[in-house]
């Protein structure tokens, strides 16, 4: 049955996660716009149709799962929060400048860092890093001349010198303290060096932020230097003669912050102690307010984990309006303004491109049963019931009697009193039961708890040839809602309710948790498998650490990675920049301390024993040796859209 486009928006929710970029097109496909400006219907026919793009990776026999990954949306991320704060500080006549940084954590991928640098290059954006390997990325990536590299984390020696290098270089580099000690240490070896450091200090905010995170702030909060803890610091920056350093001011109160109130608070409390330390002639020059600029990935527009109640143009008012009215009732200078927004930046970029591979569903089961001349009491009981729903009987009553028989033949079997057959069409006779009264539920009536989680056991579970536990990590760690939509035949009515269970031998391995017409649902709506017809699903805002956060579970490691850019003079409207390709075999067994070439030879001598005692023949061992090999060097994943039951 045919749907129109804004029904099958109101079914996946797509226009309230999607930020403007993802829209359902009139050919029921679903299409990326990378162009954050408008949202209208003709842009979604001018944006890329993710199926074209699907095509053309398979005609290039890149194999799924795969991530494609839009660098035009990336870049649009980039301009549009740089050109929102520019907007407010003109707007609002601040006297700071805005100098955003991107945090590498949240997806360090080269070609990401690459897009971002040179889509900032314009705004003198610059980069974060909170380790050695991130700090080494920074030196060689961020070019953009007078932008900052901001240094979080704790610090070793080797760190604190190759940072120093870094300002031999001419980079502008911020040292920002986590603690006391690292800030002695930091002197010293700036000594020996002869380089003096640029300065920041990190808060340990008074203020306990709200979300799943809200144990990066408070007092008992991982990082950063208590109100004592910054008076003694610059106590010790004066009397080494190093407190013109002093240059920044951070806090970072957690990621995805759900509420705009944390975030006010916080600015208010920053704001004050800047203000404060000015007082004290201390010359800072910047205040970082870290990250935490959130991302509504189930549209709901409120304070859940998932979401966000405010929009990126609140919070860039509240940020510049926040500093200004306390700078100005202190009479201090407007600092400049730092964010270390990354999740914002690169969530929408991304998605997972998965196939449906097969359904898995008990109730569909069906079993040819040759009634004997006597059947067994618990066969004929759960038979009637079928007979006793035509007659509308109560429901509840129905359910409750075929769960005990159920039961009840579990335990006969178990004792040896009913057969393989008679067990068999028991079952068979038990979800028929189901399913009749799930048809009967559509009455408009209260029903109990039981009874609403009916159509959850009738539920399918489709099976994806992805591994969650690389692709979506925080959908099992976290319980993290991500936007699941099919790329195609969004036109259809969906029939089927699903859940999602991945090719990993894991119980885990599965999502249950979906957007919902009305909040979170155990199910998605999804359409019927059909023989010959590829089907593919698309799990969105991958881009912020899904990415990079993936385990090795069952040694399936990174998937491919298609690179698409919008072209208007190419006949789909897009190309191809450049494919990733994704873990092999011997890569993934190489990071577990397995050696490929020893595991080869090992396997051939093995089959030579075989064929020298004329169990395998010579010809068979060359194969059997050479496709072992191949296996080594293919692709982790399913090799087809078809898996074994």
């Amino acid at each position: 049955m045919a749907i129109d486009i804004k029904k099958a928006d109101q079914i996946y929710r797509v226009s309230r996660w999607s930020d403007g970029y993802y829209q359902i097109g009139e050919n029921g496909n679903l299409h990326v716009c990378s162009n954050h400006s408008g949202n209208s219907k003709e842009q979604a026919q001018d944006g890329i149709d993710i199926r074209a793009v699907i095509e053309e990776a398979k005609s290039n026999e890149i194999r799924f799962p795969m991530v494609l990954r839009f660098h035009d949306v990336l870049r649009d991320k980039v301009v549009t929060i740089n050109e929102t704060f520019n907007r407010t500080i003109k707007e609002y006549n601040y006297q700071g400048k805005f100098c955003g940084v991107y945090p590498i954590k949240v997806n360090q991928m080269r070609e990401v860092v690459e897009e971002i640098v040179d889509a900032g290059k314009p705004y003198g954006f610059g980069l974060e890093a909170g380790s050695k390997a991130e700090l080494l990325s920074a030196l060689a990536y961020n070019t953009n001349r007078g932008s900052l590299t901001i240094l979080n984390g704790y610090k070793d020696e080797e760190y604190i010198r190759l940072a120093l290098l870094g300002i031999k270089m001419k980079r502008n580099i911020v040292f920002v303290v986590e603690k006391f000690s690292e800030l002695e240490n930091l002197i010293k070896i700036s000594k020996e060096v002869g380089v003096e450091p640029t300065i920041g200090i990190r808060l340990r905010m008074m203020i306990k932020a709200r979300g799943r995170w809200q144990s990066s702030s408070g007092i008992r909060a991982k990082f950063g230097l208590g109100i004592a803890e910054v008076l003694n610091a610059i106590k010790l920056l004066e009397q080494e003669g190093l407190s013109h350093c002093f240059s920044l001011l951070h806090f970072h109160i957690g990621s995805q912050l759900t509420d705009i109130r944390s975030i006010k608070e916080a600015v208010s409390e920053a704001g004050r102690i800047y203000a404060k330390l000015r007082h004290k002639g201390l010359p800072i020059e910047y205040i970082d307010v870290g990250g935490g600029l959130g991302v509504d990935y189930d549209g709901s527009k409120s304070t859940s984990d998932s979401s966000k109640n405010y929009s990126l143009e609140e919070y860039v008012a509240d940020v510049v309006d926040g500093l200004q009215q306390i700078c100005d009732l202190e009479s201090v200078p407007h600092p400049n303004i730092v964010t270390e927004s990354g999740r914002a930046l690169t969530a929408h970029h991304s998605c997972l491109i998965m196939p449906v591979v097969g359904e898995i569903n008990p109730s569909a089961v069906k079993h040819q049963f040759e009634s004997p001349k006597k059947e067994h009491i618990l066969v004929q009981n759960m038979r009637e019931l079928l007979t006793i729903i035509k007659q509308k009987r109560n429901l509840q009553e129905t359910f409750n009697d075929a769960v005990q028989i159920q039961e009840d033949s579990v335990s006969a079997f178990k004792l040896g009193i009913l057969s393989l057959e008679e067990m068999a069409e028991i079952e068979t006779l038990y979800w028929r039961v189901i399913k009749r009264i799930n048809n009967g539920l559509n009455d408009g009536k209260f029903h109990s708890d039981e009874l609403d989680k009916v159509e959850s056991l009738l539920s399918s579970q489709y099976l994806c040839n992805f591994s969650v536990f690389q692709s979506a990590a925080d959908s099992w760690a976290i319980d993290q809602v991500l936007p699941i939509v099919p790329i195609s035949r969004l036109n259809e009515q969906p029939t089927k309710h699903c859940s999602l269970v991945d090719i990993t031998c894991d119980s885990d391995g599965k999502i249950d948790k979906f957007i919902g017409e009305h909040g979170i649902e155990s199910t998605l709506p999804l359409h019927p498998l059909k023989d010959g017809e590829d089907y593919y699903l698309g799990v969105f805002l991958t881009g912020a650490y899904q990415d990079v956060m993936g385990d090795m579970h069952n040694l399936f490691g990174r998937v491919n990675e298609v690179h698409v850019f919008k072209s208007d003079s190419e006949p789909e409207g897009f190309y191809i920049e450049e494919v990733v390709l994704g873990s092999t075999a011997k890569t993934v067994l190489s990071t577990m301390q397995y050696n490929a070439d020893f595991m080869a030879r090992r396997v051939k001598r093995l089959i030579d024993k075989n064929i020298s005692k004329g169990e395998i023949g010579p010809r068979e061992g060359v194969r059997l040796v050479d496709f072992y090999e191949k296996c080594l060097a293919s692709y982790t994943y399913l090799g087809s859209n078809e898996a074994g039951g």
